[in-house]
């Protein structure tokens, strides 16, 4: 397959699009989860939200992977952004006529949630058949670094209209961003052999073949491994930052916007200079450095006492750095070495697999939180986040070769 000698234009038409929608769910994200955290003050309130937003990927993740390789992946892209903005739309009405039930709250996180199972895993797949494989690396590190840029934004301006108004005002905000990124989108032209057909095989088929195609990746499914364990640990320690802020360091929703916003300032760093460079040639060692370094951040944090909250920030900021460590390359790995025809699907399984384990470890996390506290939740996850990151390294060293031999891996599949 021939790539677009223009790929950065289109690349970039559809990142610009998308950072309006990005920009806009993370201010009614956060402010959401603020609204929760201050109606309920409960750790399990937010485990409950976190388990929500995570039960479409988890429960249809697998079947949204055989869709998005058998359809036009621009139009469930535009689909999912409009159902996001119905969603936002119906829950500010809602709270407009005086409704304001959490219950309601939590079929929106599910809605937005279904929304992004789809939209993903849509553009993850149809990214590496506009760049090149040698730029695959570069392009995630940018692609991140606006949607870091717009996640550090998103808390701020979350914070600063929550001060001023209240959450249903806030919800048409992301019925604005969403249709100025379908309207963006809708003018991307993208070319025909960016999507797959349908074939012949059944639906079950084709989920065995994603799976199978799964399965023969042996540096994947060993880097799974690791990257499972971290789901269960990590995710519970972003969850939990709000009741941190609050709880630990009584802080208001100024504070908890200054951390969530320091902790994607880290991620846009981290992600502009992986953009720029391509990170370490040797990726699964930048895996393994960087689940280490956030595990030594969480440890860090879980000790620090209740009036040191700008050393806790300073913390956040170098975990968000880490994050992006492990984020891209891994994205990246499966993306050069996975067939286009069994992109979506590969995508949509791991995704799958991460977000049955995300509840797992929130409903350990919750209910130990609400016992030992979440400082010393962090502690503990620390100490654990280091030795994966030991673990990790082991797992993975032997297939730890130079990105230029992952490339030409990626092109003998011949697409």
């Amino acid at each position: 397959m021939k790539l677009n000698e223009n790929w950065r234009k289109l690349f970039f038409t559809i990142y610009i699009g998308q950072s309006f929608s990005i920009l806009s769910s993370s201010v009614v994200q956060f402010s959401i989860i603020w609204w929760i955290t201050m109606e309920t003050g409960s750790a399990m309130a937010l485990t409950i939200a976190s388990v929500i937003g995570l039960l479409p990927q988890a429960i249809i993740g697998l079947f949204a992977g055989v869709w998005i390789d058998r359809f036009n992946r621009k139009k469930i892209m535009i689909i999912a952004d409009l159902a996001v903005a119905l969603s936002s739309l119906f829950l500010g009405v809602l709270f407009f006529i005086g409704i304001k039930s959490i219950i309601y709250v939590y079929i929106v996180l599910f809605i937005r949630a279904l929304g992004e199972t789809f939209h993903k895993p849509a553009l993850q797949a149809a990214i590496p058949q506009l760049v090149p494989p040698s730029e695959l690396t570069k392009a995630g590190g940018l692609g991140q670094m606006i949607n870091s840029a717009c996640s550090m934004l998103g808390p701020m301006l979350g914070a600063l209209l929550m001060s001023i108004t209240t959450l249903q005002y806030v919800m048409l905000i992301d019925v604005l961003g969403a249709v100025f990124a379908v309207t963006t989108l809708s003018f991307v032209k993208i070319p025909k052999h960016m999507i797959v057909q349908t074939n012949k095989l059944s639906f079950v088929q084709e989920i065995r073949q994603g799976v199978n195609a799964f399965k023969s990746n042996k540096a994947l499914l060993r880097l799974s491994i690791p990257m499972l364990i971290s789901t269960i640990i990590f995710v519970p320690l972003g969850t939990l930052l709000p009741l941190m802020v609050k709880g630990y360091f009584n802080g208001t929703a100024w504070h908890n916007g200054i951390v969530q916003t320091l902790f994607s300032s880290g991620m846009l760093i981290a992600a502009m200079v992986i953009g720029i460079t391509g990170g370490l040639k040797k990726q699964f060692l930048m895996i393994s450095i960087s689940t280490g370094l956030l595990g030594i951040c969480a440890l860090l944090g879980g000790i620090l006492p209740s009036h040191l909250f700008w050393l806790f920030c300073v913390i956040v900021f170098v975990m968000g750095t880490t994050g992006m460590g492990f984020n891209i390359p891994f994205t990246s790995y499966i993306q050069k070495t996975v067939p286009a025809e069994n992109l979506g699907k590969v995508i949509s399984l791991v995704t799958s697999v991460m977000s049955f384990a995300a509840p797992v470890g929130m409903f350990i996390a919750g209910p130990i939180s609400e016992i030992i506290g979440v400082s010393n939740w962090m502690f503990f996850a620390g100490i654990i986040m280091i030795f994966v990151g030991i673990l990790c390294y082991f797992l993975t060293k032997e297939f730890d070769t130079p990105q230029n031999s992952e490339v030409i891996l990626y092109e003998k599949y011949n697409f």
